[in-house]
């Protein structure tokens, strides 16, 4: 069963701009931190943004000032702007809900690949 279903990733040249999609189910998204992950190339998965359910938001160092995270708490979605991308930020992006004293749910990932 699908628990989160993201979209927008795709091929892009350095300097360009993506925004990435995440939609959950109403139950699951009120109750979570939604965050964003990317796994590349040779490396682990690392956390890229979070944003709580209020709305306060982080970001990791390689990312900040370039990508912007929000939420519709009315649509149940979460996005991810990011601007300026670098080849280093090739890397499938997994979407993630993390129920506030449940479970956590993950997104298939989509991929974002970054030319020079």
């Amino acid at each position: 069963q699908v628990q989160l279903a993201e979209s927008g990733g795709g091929l892009v040249q350095a300097g360009g701009s993506l925004t990435l999609s995440c939609a959950a189910s109403g139950t699951i998204f009120r109750n979570s931190v939604m965050g964003w992950y990317r796994r590349a190339p040779g490396s682990r998965r690392e956390l890229v943004a979070s944003i709580t359910t209020s709305g306060f938001a982080m970001y990791a160092d390689s990312v900040k000032g370039r990508f912007t995270v929000s939420r519709d708490n009315a649509k149940n979605s979460v996005s991810l702007q990011m601007n300026s991308l670098k080849p280093e930020d090739t890397a499938v992006y997994y979407c993630a809900a993390e129920v506030i004293g449940g479970d956590d749910y993950w997104g298939q990932g989509t991929q974002v690949t970054v030319s020079s």
